[in-house]
């Protein structure tokens, strides 16, 4: 298989994990449900590296704006994309990216290296979806940083933690051997 088919079928198997993944969410007090979305483009970019990651990310972000059911609590369509927590969804892009290239760049223990991403990527994320959050309800920061941040410290740190620990295992795999490599 020549790299460049190679390379889209890696990112169309990881836009369908995420796809899968990301609808599967527990509802919480306030707006912003706790889904599965983040550890799925976190592994993306870690396992396929920061382009083909953030390709797989924005590929899934198309198939929920196209009416297919693959947001949280399986929902879909622009208006989710570009409603309240939009700037979340949107943030999964340099999520991926980010998480990914930490991951590539590093020469020596790339599980630091990935996790050390992944915390730099979720601050990206934070910010741009707290930012537009406030923007869309009105919200003043720190009533914004309670319903959208805090809740979901430790259980973004316990995804990066899963994410860490399973990338190296994936990386054996040999359809996936050297997919992260810079492109």
């Amino acid at each position: 298989m020549n790299t460049k088919t190679k390379d889209m079928a890696l990112i169309a198997v990881m836009t369908a994990v995420i796809a899968v993944l990301a609808p599967i969410s527990l509802p919480i007090v306030g707006e912003v449900p706790i889904s599965l979305a983040t550890l799925a483009v976190m592994l993306g970019g870690v396992v396929l590296g920061s382009k083909k990651g953030a390709a797989a990310a924005a590929l899934y972000l198309v198939l929920g704006a196209i009416g297919i059911p693959v947001f949280a609590g399986y929902s879909s369509g622009a208006g989710i994309l570009f409603g309240m927590t939009g700037g979340y969804l949107f943030g999964y892009i340099p999520l991926a990216y980010i998480s990914g290239l930490f991951y590539e760049k590093a020469k020596s223990n790339k599980t630091v290296a990935a996790f050390i991403g992944m915390i730099v990527g979720t601050v990206v994320l934070y910010i741009l979806g707290t930012i537009w959050f406030i923007a869309v309800t009105k919200m003043n920061l720190a009533g914004a940083m309670m319903a959208c941040v805090v809740p979901f410290l430790p259980g973004d740190l316990l995804k990066m933690v899963v994410v860490a620990a399973i990338a190296p295992q994936l990386a054996k795999v040999p359809a996936l051997r050297n997919a992260n490599a810079a492109a």
